[in-house]
């Protein structure tokens, strides 16, 4: 990740260039530490994001839409009252630091014009959002800072106002390249040129240190006490170059993106180093990189949040079940041996004559066996010979008994255990806060979760997934097993194309026909869906099983999406990222 001072300066002359003079219209605070400013000017409403999350810290204008908490917290509460309607009058950087204040001309409680300022730490897990007056004396922060905590910099309301430590490193700003190079030369012992530059310039990160030693030495590593002529001149050249940009703010956003798709790191100016290995995307502006990059991997972070308890719980269903089938098949097994028992109190029953009180055992001929051979039968010495045998049949009955129902235990919870997996699956696979919500609500109505207090006024239920095929054809995809049944059973007609991943967990998927014949690209299109929209989307083939929807019904008290099916073909498919799907094809 490369949000550094550089970066942060080309932030700032976008802030200044669309929002200065812009009203603060609306204030929100979706997270502990984040905030949002709605603002409005001449132009048009802005939403500016700034963030002191730990893992992910920034400002920029963004158009993500937040969800927001119902009660404001203390902090968004303060805000409102005293910087509603401010107006942004400048935004500051000292030098090339990660830190922007921003500043706010105001009106406070007596009708007197004041200047308020925030200040936007970019420090990793040290980012802060601290709210001053025009004399930097603290009002709040989104993180506060006591003495328990740091000895050397606090961070309380009532206290002045202080930067950063400085790092002592040298601005590209007010020193020229020749200094910088000086500076690394004069560093004691070898160091490879990329930490060297690390450690003296100012507000540039390991990434754009690593490309000017990339560039310097063409590839090869170099080191601080090794620059000859050659790559003396070099490293001055691209110095000099990163220099101007630098002053001038002439960078353009970058993002690298990985063999898998996924963006994994982001800077001002085209990076050599990586080769073929990563791709490259220029976006329009500074701001929309970021929102670009973080929105993924926030939403990833609070879905992974807003899951957890949801995951636990079925884990935790789903590790009881499995001891449960575990201990009845081992019991079922135990009752496959109930034909000897039978056999015994027959035996015994047929040898009454022979057998004399207080005998341990019964030494007789078997004759069910067609070779008559001995069995050895124990007895009970304290209780009569008809006694013993009545015994074995009670065994035997109770055996019998509990076989069937053993089976027919094993078969519910296998079935429980399909049903807590395909769940599992739904919530692997949820995208938003509303589709947990619906997982939610099942779990309630099927008693994995305790109802507490009254019911909720639920959102609309969510569409399905679609998709659109080259050929014309919409393809449904429920996204959690309430929608599956919905989609299946209720919205399907009898001719649509019905598929899933064969004795896999997944979505059901329909094929809407409109009583036209499907062509074999939808229809292979569709199952590779269905493939990616179940627990086997990382598998290299998945068999998905379709049939049409007329064949598909729901057994009386099954679960939600489970369903049963008769009719059906078998294709094995690569599963399809809609990443990959062609412009000639859609989704939404």
């Amino acid at each position: 990740m490369a949000l550094d001072g550089v970066f942060l300066r080309h932030i700032k002359k976008e802030l200044e260039e669309r929002l200065t003079g812009s009203k603060v219209d609306k204030i929100y605070q979706p997270v502990r530490d984040e905030l949002v400013l709605g603002m409005r000017s001449r132009e048009g409403a802005f939403k500016l994001l700034i963030s002191a999350r730990s893992n992910s810290p920034r400002i920029n204008i963004t158009d993500s839409t937040v969800e927001n908490p119902k009660t404001p917290p203390m902090l968004c509460m303060l805000l409102r009252k005293r910087l509603s309607g401010a107006r942004l009058r400048a935004v500051r950087q000292p030098g090339l630091e990660r830190l922007l204040i921003l500043e706010f001309d105001a009106i406070n409680e007596l009708g007197d014009q004041v200047v308020l300022k925030l200040a936007v730490e970019i420090m990793g897990q040290y980012s802060n959002i601290i709210f001053m007056d025009e004399n930097d004396m603290i009002i709040d922060a989104v993180k506060r800072v006591d003495p328990s905590m740091s000895s050397q910099r606090l961070v309380l309301p009532g206290m002045k106002y202080s930067l950063p430590p400085a790092q002592n490193k040298l601005c590209m700003l007010d020193h020229e390249p020749e200094e910088i190079i000086a500076a690394v030369e004069s560093l004691p012992g070898t160091v490879p040129l990329s930490k060297a530059l690390l450690s003296v310039i100012q507000g540039v990160s390991p990434i754009i240190c690593r490309e000017l030693e990339f560039l310097c030495g063409r590839g090869a590593d170099v080191f601080s006490d090794s620059l000859d002529e050659e790559k003396r001149t070099r490293l001055l050249y691209f110095l000099r170059r990163d220099t101007e940009v630098v002053r001038n703010c002439s960078g353009e956003p970058y993002m690298m993106i990985n063999a898998e798709k996924k963006p994994f790191d982001f800077t001002f100016e085209y990076i050599q180093q990586y080769g073929s290995g990563r791709s490259f995307r220029e976006t329009e502006s500074f701001s929309a990189l970021l929102d670009k990059y973080y929105q993924k991997r926030d939403n990833m972070e609070i879905m992974r949040m807003r899951s957890e308890d949801l995951t636990k719980l079925l884990n935790n269903a789903a590790a009881r079940l499995i001891k449960k089938i575990y201990i009845q098949t081992d019991e079922l097994k135990a009752c496959a041996d109930r034909e000897r028992l039978r056999i015994s109190g027959d035996l015994i029953q047929a040898n009454l004559y022979r057998i004399e009180k207080g005998s341990t055992e019964l030494i007789a001929e078997n004759f069910y066996d067609e070779n008559m051979s001995e069995i050895t039968i124990k007895l009970d010495p304290s209780i009569s010979p008809a006694a013993n045998a009545q015994r074995y049949y009670k065994s035997y009955q109770k055996a019998k008994t509990a076989e069937n129902v053993l089976k027919i235990q094993i078969e519910t919870a296998e079935m429980e255990l399909d049903y807590v997996s395909s769940v599992l699956d739904s919530v692997s696979r949820a995208e938003s806060v509303r589709e947990l919500n619906e997982i939610r609500e099942e779990l309630t109505e099927q008693g994995y979760i305790r109802q507490r207090g009254k019911k909720q006024k639920t959102d609309k239920p969510l569409p399905p997934v679609e998709y659109l095929s080259p050929s014309g054809f919409r393809i449904l995809i429920g996204r959690n097993n309430r929608q599956n049944d919905r989609l299946t059973l209720k919205q399907a007609e009898k001719n649509d194309i019905w598929l899933h991943t064969k004795d896999i967990p997944g979505s059901h998927t329909i094929i809407v026909t409109e009583g036209k014949k499907v062509d074999e690209e939808t229809l292979l299109m569709a199952a590779r869906l269905a493939a990616y929209h179940s627990k086997a989307r990382e598998a290299g083939k998945v068999p998905v099983d379709f049939t049409r929807a007329r064949y598909v019904s729901k057994p009386s008290s099954a679960k939600p999406g489970m369903v049963i099916y008769t009719d059906q073909q078998t294709m094995f498919v690569t599963p399809l990222d809609p990443g990959e799907i062609t412009s000639q094809e859609s989704y939404s």
